[in-house]
């Protein structure tokens, strides 16, 4: 096993005087229970070239036994840089040699490798600083030369009892890798002025990355324009008490090729002070322009990991001083802090064996937004015990807590094992609950139980008024692939809402018709009544009447939101048959009308186009193949997106007025209450007027305020039919009951 001190690395080591004994002087020692491992990381030397510059961005990973345990800051356009950092590390066996990997830091998604090689342990020798060159290599072109490193590397045999430093050691390294952070770094990306254009029209299409370590966001893109605005706002982590270096890159966007690079920049947090606000003016190295940014440095302790017997919410004493916290009387004391959530951890049950042995190296990954944390590994068992306690605070009472079981691979990425997601405001506080795993995209199940007991404590009236601004924006994702099946199934998800507006027309038509006389004489005297009397408060009034019928439907037992979702399933699932049935398109069988299915018509609108691509394609130069090749895909991914937009929003009004979570339903209806009363005592030109004020003086009372729809914030917190299929329970198989425990598998 191994560990790495975290804190005051430097100042250990610094005070340590190596001095080379005599052999006479050295007794025999007995067999060391643990070694201290102490390098110094000098430097490079005629590294791998990797950027288009002709340089890189080195930094150097340190494992043993496939586990990271040490990771150096990047030196930036240098092939012979110059780390000198020093690590000190606990090592109980020799026999896992240290493997060096270098890398060339990307601002992109991937960082390129640069080089390996290995130091081999039992070959040091004991209290001696050995001056080490290591010649990096790469495993699948050995002959290539890819520089060396310097290093200064002692080993020292430890003797006596260090277990509780181990231990210590070991538990700072758990925090380490279970993420957990000490502050929060808010960037509000306002505007940038003055860019290079990239385009033969003279103007750009600029976006702009940020990365802190493994934390990445992207912003939106302006197109046309070298004066963008984006008025954006992203929350980073901050791991580190002394800070860290924020990257900053801009792009161009170029829908034909490769994006642009437009420059970059660094924000160094050390040099910022902590809980103000920093107006940060940064000149584009690399580039022409400048870019403007809000940074702002909060201190926090929002999120913790514990055994299963530190538990605070069951301490009487701390339980009432949470609640009082989050009391209806302090609801305007520290507007974000909306609640807290309190997540135990039990163990899981016949988990999927992802190892040839049968068995698996299942740890529990549990992510509330951008917060992380993990449990550690239980080594060959199907059956793991973890009993952790996760605690988060909320900032949002709408995020979904998320619980992923991997197994833990050595040499690769962990495996994916099994998934669940639980919105918060459907937990059961206290409940011990097994729940059935699912597949990584939520849509059907895997092997495996969950069992877990969650609590949740938050203020009602901050988390209302926290669902009328941006919702929290997640790390940056893979990019969005085409996928012939989700753009077929988004089509199918806006058809389902165009129909119901035709349908709706249809009866509205019938009444005109009046194919019932009943029918149109009742709709002609509603019509009149309406009219004569109408007054613009009865807008939101009606609405208002029909949360009201939804929610006396549903309470009667006339609940229609099941159906909604199987609906949303079948149309998934025949998705799925069609692909598997009617891969061959185009000719598609018409039905007994000569029509082809409704389910067909843009499978064959696309594949019409994709036969003329190919031959536009066949017909070009081979120098714009790839060109037009982007382009198509480009605007695949945008359709695809946008259907799925349009769907979304159509079944988040449905879903509001469905009840499908109380809470909004409830806020929707204090929100029109206030809004009828509004216009039926104060005068429309009034309310009008003040809303012109507003808008026009916005921006001299905040210059760099961040623009945003409270509707559509609103409605970004109704999940849509197919997030209500995601974030649904299955049946849990009875033999898996919280209250039965099963034994697990031998280790």
């Amino acid at each position: 096993m191994l560990a790495l001190s975290l804190s005051s690395v430097g100042q250990s080591l610094s005070g340590i005087n190596i001095v080379e004994p005599s052999n006479d002087e050295l007794p025999p020692l007995p067999k060391p229970r643990m070694y201290q491992l102490d390098i110094v990381l000098k430097k490079g030397n005629n590294l791998a070239i990797r950027d288009r510059g002709g340089t890189s961005d080195p930094y150097v990973k340190f494992k043993i036994a496939g586990k990271e345990v040490f990771r150096s800051k990047t030196i930036h356009k240098n092939l012979n840089p110059v780390w000198e950092e020093k690590v000190s590390l606990l090592v109980e066996s020799l026999r896992e040699p240290l493997y060096v990997k270098v890398f060339d830091y990307d601002f992109g998604l991937q960082d390129d490798f640069m080089g390996s090689a290995y130091l081999y342990l039992e070959s040091l020798e004991h209290q001696r600083t050995l001056d080490v060159t290591l010649d990096l290599k790469d495993p699948h072109y050995p002959k290539q030369d890819l520089g060396s490193l310097e290093l200064a590397v002692t080993l020292i045999p430890k003797e006596g009892d260090f277990r509780e430093a181990h231990q210590s050691l070991r538990l700072s390294d758990v925090h380490r890798k279970s993420q957990l952070w000490r502050g929060i770094v808010s960037i509000s990306l306002i505007e940038a002025h003055d860019l290079q254009p990239m385009d033969n029209n003279g103007l750009s299409d600029p976006y702009v990355k940020f990365r802190m370590g493994h934390q990445k966001y992207k912003s939106k893109t302006i197109p046309k324009t070298l004066n963008p605005q984006w008025r954006e706002q992203f929350d980073f982590h901050l791991y580190d008490e002394q800070g860290g270096f924020v990257d900053i890159t801009v792009w161009d966007k170029d829908a034909g090729k490769k994006d642009d690079f437009m420059g970059r920049c660094q924000v160094d947090l050390s040099l910022l002070s902590k809980e103000c606000t920093h107006r940060l003016d940064l000149p584009l190295e690399e580039g022409e322009g400048m870019l403007v940014l809000l940074v702002t440095l909060t201190a926090s302790a929002a999120v913790s990991i514990a055994d299963l017997s530190v538990n605070v919410l069951d301490d009487p004493h701390e339980r009432k001083e949470i609640l009082h916290r989050y009391n209806v009387l302090r609801s305007f004391h520290n507007i974000k802090d909306v609640g807290m959530v309190q997540v135990k951890v039990i163990r899981a049950e016949g988990l999927m064996a992802a190892d040839v042995t049968g068995k698996s190296d299942p740890f529990c990954v549990v992510e509330l937004s951008n917060d992380r944390l993990q449990t550690h590994t239980v080594y060959k068992n199907l059956n793991p015990e973890w009993n952790k306690v996760f605690t988060f605070n909320v900032k949002d009472i709408h995020s979904v807590l998320e619980v992923t079981v991997y197994d833990e691979d050595r040499d690769r990425s962990a495996d994916f094992l099994g998934k669940v997601a639980i919105p918060l405001l459907n937990i059961q506080n206290g409940e011990r609950k097994a729940y059935a795993l699912k597949s990584k995209e939520l849509t059907g199940p895997t092997k495996g139980v969950i069992f877990l007991e969650i609590d949740v404590i938050y203020n009602v009236v901050k988390a209302g008024m926290r669902t009328l601004i941006p919702i929290e924006q997640k790390y940056i994702e893979e990019e969005p692939r085409v996928s012939k099946q989700l753009l077929l199934q988004n089509f199918n998800r806006v058809r389902r809402c165009i129909m119901f507006l035709i349908n709706a027309g249809c009866y509205i038509n019938s009444c005109f018709e009046w194919e019932s006389p009943q029918r149109s004489i009742c709709a002609f005297l509603l019509f009149v009544l309406v009219v004569w009397n109408f007054e613009l408060y009865m807008v939101p009034l009606v609405l208002l009447m029909l949360l009201a019928w939804n929610y006396i439907l549903i309470a009667s037992g006339k609940d229609t939101r099941q159906g909604d979702v199987q609906a949303v399933e079948d149309l998934l699932e025949d998705e799925d048959e069609d692909f598997d049935r009617d891969d061959k398109v185009p000719g598609s069988v018409p039905s007994q009308d000569g029509r082809l299915p409704e389910s067909h018509i843009l499978a064959d609108i696309l594949a019409s186009w994709h036969f003329e691509w190919i031959r536009v394609m066949v017909d070009s130069e081979r120098k714009g193949f790839m060109n037009k090749l982007y382009a198509i895909q480009d605007v695949c991914i945008s359709v695809q997106n946008a259907l799925d937009e349009v769907a979304s929003y159509g079944e988040r009004i449905k879903n509001t007025f469905n009840w499908t979570v109380p809470f909004l339903s409830w806020l929707a209806i204090v929100a029109l209450c206030v809004v009828t009363l509004v216009l039926y005592f104060i005068p429309l030109r009034y309310i009008v007027l003040a809303w012109g004020v507003n808008k026009f003086t916005k921006k001299l009372r905040d210059p760099y305020s961040i623009d945003n729809n409270e509707l559509l914030d609103f409605l970004s917190r109704v999940p849509s039919d197919v997030q209500v299929m995601q974030y649904r329970e299955l049946k849990v198989d009875p033999c898996h009951s919280p209250n039965k425990r099963k034994k697990n598998n031998p280790g």
